[in-house]
């Protein structure tokens, strides 16, 4: 079975981004995370980022029409794209929200997820773990 993991905005960028919350981790720490998941548990992975919200609700709709699971870290779109809400809402497979800081222990403007309340879960606070165990809980969603 595929994954698509989708990264949005900024995560390219992890080393130019706060320590106190992302750590030393780099995008291609986030890469080497999924293709790992996805080797545990005998999934095939595609990884995408993009920090254009079309192209991230054009790559919901493709999984869409191919009933394709989804590991999604929506980063600032999380609090307030409503047009990303509805792609995901689209989904015929599971979708789970991922972050890699805990959005709850960061400014108020980000205690608000328009996302989390269409998904099946969502892990936050973990760092590159955050994915991991999305691949683990994907794994049971998908049985």
């Amino acid at each position: 079975m595929k994954i698509l993991v989708l990264n949005g905005p900024n995560l390219s960028r992890l080393d130019l981004r706060e320590k106190n919350y992302y750590g030393d981790i780099s995008y291609q720490d986030i890469e080497k995370a999924c293709l790992q998941g996805a080797k545990d548990l005998d999934f095939e992975v595609e990884i995408k980022q993009s920090n254009d919200e079309a192209e991230l609700i054009d790559w919901l709709h493709a999984a869409a029409d191919s009933k394709t699971p989804v590991i999604f870290n929506p980063a600032a779109f999380t609090h307030y794209s409503y047009a990303i809400r509805d792609a995901v809402v689209m989904l015929k497979a599971p979708c789970i929200e991922v972050h890699l800081s805990n959005p709850l222990s960061r400014e108020d403007f980000r205690h608000t997820s328009v996302i989390s309340g269409v998904v099946q879960g969502s892990i936050a606070g973990f760092g590159v773990d955050s994915y991991r165990l999305a691949f683990a809980a994907m794994s049971e969603l998908v049985k």
